[in-house]
């Protein structure tokens, strides 16, 4: 693909397609591995997971993911196949999750649970290195809150399709099944993307400003931010985990609850995804004010109160999947992307798997006191993320 001789308003067309080709991709990939998430909680139950084990498969499965991607981004940035590493992770991410209706053990669960997680480091930190450089020609913000809201519909159709099968067929490994349908959907556009944009980095060689080899000492203020956001976030498979355990909300409704919470997240990409082109780092502040009420109005709610926390858990990860993308584009250099992409999500997924942990610990000793710690984690983020934003002048498009 060369843009040689191309105008902006080609290039601009073409990155745009880029964005939305791999938007199509995370939208098949989404609703395989989300409409999966939207039931692990409750099928791990079944296999006889207790709440301290549900807590740490879920962050376990996390703090594995992310600590690869620290792995795959600098093996993205030193032999700059970041195609092959990207297909090689789908692959994996996206074939455990069918596997899973072969899992008649918890033990067996776990491990499928896990491998679809590590698959999903393996490609996270390269796929978003080629989503960067396509992105600087629309916006980082409105191009990674595009294609987080195309990932979202899947993450919706996922829960919905699993929802569905529990009505009619009341069976968990008949939902798995189903799912192999989307994965190889995903797989066939994603390849079909690397042979239509072999060097999506073309985008942005003639545009980037940031040439360092050095990570900006921003980059890890930044980092200590997002991990205080990641350890106070409560995962969704505790949070269904509860609702079956009290009974607050009935086994078919918690993939639908699951649903209204992707709906919320692709919504609020495109939000403050625009908003974060506009204004900054205000943006993610704002969203995270938002997001940390979450905590006790689904474990201490009822129904509808319940619905709402679920709706401002998507806020929170729709500008999780947006703005916290987009921030580091803007801070590292072209050729140090993959590497500060994995480096970000090693250090969001230790503290997830912390924070995760933990609040499964404490959902098996004091509710108020998981609430107590998710609120707090979310709230010293905020003073730091001040900083960043006095020391990170964002230039809004």
């Amino acid at each position: 693909m060369g843009l040689e001789g191309k105008d902006d308003k080609y290039i601009l067309k073409e990155a745009a397609k880029f964005v939305i080709l791999l938007g199509v991709v995370s939208l098949f990939a989404d609703m395989t591995y989300e409409g999966a998430r939207s039931i692990t909680g409750p099928y791990l139950s079944i296999l006889g997971a207790s709440g301290t084990i549900v807590g740490i498969v879920a962050g376990l499965g996390e703090l594995v993911g992310y600590g690869l991607r620290l792995i795959s981004g600098y093996i993205s940035d030193r032999t700059g196949k970041y195609w092959a590493v990207t297909i090689s992770g789908y692959v994996m991410n996206l074939f455990a999750v069918p596997l899973l209706a072969l899992a008649g053990r918890l033990d067996v669960a776990i491990i499928l649970i896990i491998l679809e997680r590590v698959g999903k480091g393996i490609r996270t930190p390269a796929r978003d290195a080629m989503l960067s450089h396509a992105t600087a020609q629309m916006g980082h913000g409105w191009g990674f809150g595009v294609h987080e809201a195309l990932d979202q519909i899947g993450a919706i159709l996922g829960p919905l399709t699993v929802a569905a099968i529990l009505y009619f067929e009341g069976s968990y490994q008949v939902s798995f099944a189903v799912l192999l349908v989307p994965a190889l959907l995903a797989l066939s556009v994603l390849v079909r993307s690397r042979f239509l944009y072999p060097r999506p980095r073309v985008f942005e060689e003639d545009r980037s400003k940031l040439q360092s080899r050095e990570f900006p000492k921003v980059f890890w203020l930044y980092l200590v931010a997002v991990a205080l956001i990641a350890a106070g976030f409560a995962d969704f498979s505790l949070v269904a985990f509860h609702f079956k355990e009290v009974a607050v909300v009935s086994d078919d409704w918690i993939p639908l609850f699951y649903a209204v919470a992707m709906g919320v997240d692709a919504l609020a990409a495109l939000l403050f995804g625009r908003l974060f082109d506009r204004v900054g780092m205000p943006t993610l502040i704002v969203a995270t004010v938002i997001s940390l009420f979450c905590a006790p109005l689904v474990f201490l709610g009822n129904f509808y109160f319940a619905l709402l926390g679920v709706a401002l858990w998507g806020v929170g990860m729709g500008a999780q999947e947006s703005i916290m993308r987009a921030t580091i584009a803007g801070m590292v250099s072209i050729d140090r992307r993959g590497s500060a992409y994995g480096i970000f999500n090693t250090g969001y997924g230790v503290f997830w798997f912390l924070g995760s942990a933990l609040m499964g610990m404490l959902y098996d000793v004091s509710i108020p006191a998981l609430i107590t710690f998710s609120v707090a984690a979310q709230l010293a983020s905020i003073p730091i993320l001040l900083l960043v934003g006095k020391k990170f002048l964002h230039t809004p498009r």
